[in-house]
């Protein structure tokens, strides 16, 4: 979707919750004042934090959608980011304000609700709630906003905390127990989870978590479909919010081929990355020389001697450079669960290179 567009369409349901939650909480807050229901508040104040939320999320749009500059060459979407951590934050200080109250009234006890007035009002919360909830997840899908993903979790969420208020206020209203301020602690631990979820969520985003597993099988499938390309590795993709997706990758091709040929075709790959799946991608030509008899063989060896030492370990970029000393270069990739280290990966690779020749090995260790 266009940057303007989805920035207009985000400001928009923003606003819509904004102005939803705003409503919920003045009507629990005043009810919960009247009649002096802790519960009630407490989700009263729930509510008011979704209404923060969606300020925040409101003003991380219209930041986000700024155009790149020299000092952000890569835009301002991780603004969204930010925003939810803020979000997250607010939402644990205002949980903790929120038990310790909870707890008080639990052990102060409470009467029974003296109107009715108090359960068409949670009512129509949880009704009002569950609408939000499917809009937040269609415009959060379509716009691929985090933050409005998030804001539908937490409104099924407030859905639930509500009618868990509502069963506490008709268990008081046949019982002496304490219901009021158990389902006002039941909503603030609610509230916890939620805060602690976004800060889990934003705080891996922000330190670089790893990139949709589809959409990684996406841009290989669309790397490895070319006919001239032998092979790919090294395939990094780095998300700085939404829309604005890089990725680097090595792109296996014959020697043989002419700068021109090979230029053309990676070229070509990374125009239909682009296009296809919205990332922009920079490839690396590593040249094969599939003539080489002696590297095939040698690969081959190296790999099946070293193999039982890394599970799942891959070689690229196999070459042996010819001289003085012939040397073997070449790129050892491990998954991110191996749990050899990178430097006794490249001392027992070395040692088996050389154990084939007066080879000088040069290995490059990477993790996938």
């Amino acid at each position: 979707m266009e940057s303007r567009s989805r920035t207009q369409r985000g400001a928009a349901v923003s606003a819509v919750g904004i102005a939803c939650n705003l409503a919920l909480a003045a009507a629990k807050l005043a009810v919960g004042v009247l009649f002096g229901l802790v519960s009630v508040i407490a989700d009263g104040f729930n509510n008011l934090s979704d209404c923060g939320s969606g300020v925040v999320s409101l003003v991380s749009f219209r930041i986000s959608a700024k155009p790149a500059d020299s000092k952000h060459p890569y835009g301002h979407r991780r603004a969204e980011y930010i925003a939810a951590l803020a979000t997250g934050l607010f939402v644990l200080f205002l949980a903790v304000e929120l038990l310790r109250e909870s707890i008080e009234k639990l052990i102060t006890g409470g009467a029974a609700v003296r109107s009715w007035v108090v359960f068409p009002v949670l009512g129509a919360s949880v009704l009002l709630k569950a609408g939000m909830y499917f809009l937040f997840r269609a415009e959060g899908k379509k716009l691929s906003s985090d933050l409005l993903r998030a804001a539908a979790t937490d409104s099924l969420c407030d859905c639930i905390a509500t009618l868990s208020v509502i069963c506490g206020l008709l268990i008081m209203q046949f019982t002496a127990f304490p219901a009021d301020g158990v389902a006002g602690i039941l909503v603030a631990l609610f509230i916890v989870w939620q805060g602690v979820k976004i800060l889990r969520q934003t705080s891996s985003q922000l330190l670089g978590q790893a990139p949709d597993a589809a959409l990684v099988a996406a841009i290989r499938g669309e790397i490895l479909s070319k006919e001239e390309v032998l092979g790919m590795h090294d395939l990094s993709v780095f998300s700085y919010g939404a829309d604005a997706l890089y990725a680097t990758v090595h792109i296996e091709m014959d020697a043989t081929m002419s700068a021109i040929e090979a230029h053309a075709i990676i070229d070509g790959v990374e125009h239909a990355v682009k296009e296809k799946l919205g990332v922009a991608l920079t490839a690396h030509l590593d040249p094969v020389d599939l003539q080489d008899g002696e590297a095939h063989a040698l690969e081959e060896k190296i790999l099946a001697q070293a193999a039982p030492v890394a599970a799942g370990l891959e070689l690229h970029d196999f070459r042996i450079v010819r001289g003085q000393r012939d040397k073997v270069i070449f790129d050892a990739e491990v998954p991110f669960s191996c749990a050899v280290k990178d430097e006794d990966l490249r001392a027992a690779l070395e040692e088996i290179v050389e154990g084939f020749g007066d080879y000088l090995p040069v290995i490059t260790v990477g993790r996938r």
